[in-house]
């Protein structure tokens, strides 16, 4: 039987509909309801591997935590990685599929692809029983409707009965719940079952006069006000400026217990930055997002994020005085690069077929590697272990490492090079073995394709604790339970939200009925 359906809808970008629809995914979950998420389309720099070997949107492999089922490459069909000049790489069903302009997307190939999130959507809907769809945007972009695929034609391909959300956090949410109801037409208008205002603050009594107000003249029902949660740690909505997640710079303090500071620069187009929330949730650790080469020169570490155009991004350190300041750095500091980073810390990047830059570019020279960039993109989940016994130049323990691979190119090792890690990467259906990434024989500078790394509990406490002992710190006072954290972060998010609606009319909206109220079920369990 084919799976009922409910669709999260926004007012705007950045209203919280990807959480709330993982919040709705883990109520239904732990309710013992059989729940995957989907979003046909979504724009973001954050991608995840799944199982199949294939790439989807960061918020999707959330929102498939939070329902307690594998990631499915079908519950993101498209993904658009924007390459900063009006263009995006178009990623369908997890694989490259070409780059083309924003304007030829939206007036010509969106209507090519729309038979592919047809069939995903169905393949998911035969595999589950319940579907939460998350919209991308506003329904009402009246300029972007006649051909969009991700908000209302979805909603009527799904049968879905719709939320619309409203940030009240950022002002005026009773004229956007107003305007975009009354741009939409009137069957669309009928798909909207209720409305949800989010991130709110104060005494909900003050809010209740509006609430009836906007009740009256959209003829829908409140279902429910979310209050704002701060510390949730999980991943926000995928398209949230990196700018608003920069840093000052680092606390001045030189006692030996003062945290460690970690700069990660702020690549123009930095990919994955998700990366490094499992650091910066850690007490002793003040991590910093940046472009200054003054906080390049202040900190213990400096990582090289991903990046999705490598060579453009490396340049750009040039101009900016960035990749010098990197350089003079690692004569003392402890240097990382992940994925794109990796690359930058080589000795040159050749690009034959100008698949991100035509042309080889001399990188940094900090490790004895050369990457030469390929059409086809590795996305695969990957665990492993060290390649050697020291980090820093302090022992590690035999730590299991864990993680992502999405990257174009492959990486040679020239004369002397030491590979970072062993790994093995996994799909459904193979296994492969393989040396990764590259450490400098001091143990100061290494670099690995592994997103996630810093995800796997013990071996970002081993990371820290080696760090710490080569500048000869104190020992942290305590370590970050990383994946336990975020368990909680979920179950409280499902929690908050779950009193704050109407749950009888939600499940009655889903056509579902609660089956069990464990806090776990066995299917979390056995995810």
């Amino acid at each position: 039987m084919r799976a009922r359906a409910v669709m999260v809808l926004g007012t705007s970008s950045h209203v919280g509909k990807s959480l709330l629809t993982a919040a709705l995914c883990r109520i239904f979950a732990r309710a013992g309801i059989n729940v995957a998420p989907f979003k046909s389309q979504n724009m973001s720099l954050n991608s995840a591997a799944t199982i199949e070997g294939l790439e989807i949107g960061r918020a999707q492999a959330l929102q498939a935590e939070a329902a307690c089922t594998p990631a499915s490459v079908h519950m993101n069909p498209i993904l658009l990685k924007p390459s900063g000049d009006m263009s995006s790489q178009v990623v369908v069903r997890g694989k490259i599929w070409g780059q083309i302009s924003a304007r030829d997307y939206h007036l010509r190939r969106v209507e090519e692809l729309l038979p592919l999130v047809r069939e995903s959507y169905e393949i998911l809907a035969e595999r589950h029983d319940l579907i939460v769809l998350e919209g991308a945007g506003s329904p009402a972009e009246i300029n972007l409707k006649e051909h969009d695929i991700v908000n209302m034609r979805m909603a009527a391909l799904a049968d879905a009965p719709c939320i619309l959300v409203g940030d009240i956090d950022r002002g005026g949410v009773f004229a956007s719940l107003y305007g975009t109801f009354a741009l939409l037409e009137p069957h669309e208008q009928a798909r909207i079952a209720g409305f949800l205002i989010n991130k709110f603050r104060g005494d909900v009594t003050l809010l209740e006069p509006g609430i009836r107000m906007i009740e009256e003249r959209l003829g829908k029902p409140c279902l429910g006000v979310v209050p704002w949660l701060p510390e949730l740690t999980l991943e926000e909505e995928d398209s949230l400026p990196l700018s608003e997640r920069r840093d000052a710079g680092f606390p001045r303090d030189e006692a030996s217990e003062r945290m460690l500071r970690i700069a990660v620069i702020a690549l123009p187009t930095f990919s994955n930055f998700t990366d490094f929330d499992a650091l910066r949730a850690e007490p002793s650790v003040s991590l910093c997002f940046t472009r200054s080469a003054e906080h390049i020169a202040q900190a213990d570490i400096i990582i090289l994020p991903g990046s999705k155009q490598t060579v453009d991004d490396l340049c750009w350190m040039q101009a900016q005085g960035l990749a010098e300041a990197v350089v003079a750095r690692a004569r003392t500091g402890l240097i990382v690069g992940i994925c794109g980073g990796l690359q930058m810390l080589g000795q040159r990047i050749t690009d034959p077929a100008g698949i991100e830059h035509l042309g080889a570019m001399p990188a940094l020279g900090l490790l004895p590697i050369h990457t030469i960039m390929q059409p086809s993109k590795i996305t695969t989940l990957a665990t492993g272990q060290l390649s050697v016994p020291s980090l820093f130049g302090q022992p590690m323990p035999a730590v299991v490492l864990a993680g992502y691979e999405i990257h174009i190119g492959e990486t040679l090792y020239l004369a002397g090079a030491q590979p970072f890690a062993e790994l093995t990467r996994r799909t459904a259906n193979d296994e492969m073995q393989l040396s990764d990434g590259c450490i400098a024989s001091d143990g100061c500078v290494f670099g690995t394709y592994l997103h996630g790394l810093f995800g796997e509990d013990a071996f970002r406490h081993a990371f820290l604790t080696a760090a710490r002992a080569h500048y000869s710190l104190s020992p942290a006072a305590r370590y970050e339970s990383w994946k336990q954290r975020r368990e909680e972060s979920l179950n409280r998010l499902a929690d908050v939200v779950a009193d704050a609606l109407d749950l009888p009319r939600l499940f009655a909206l889903a056509g579902q009925t609660p089956i069990a109220t464990d806090s776990v079920t066995d299917r979390e369990r056995a995810v």
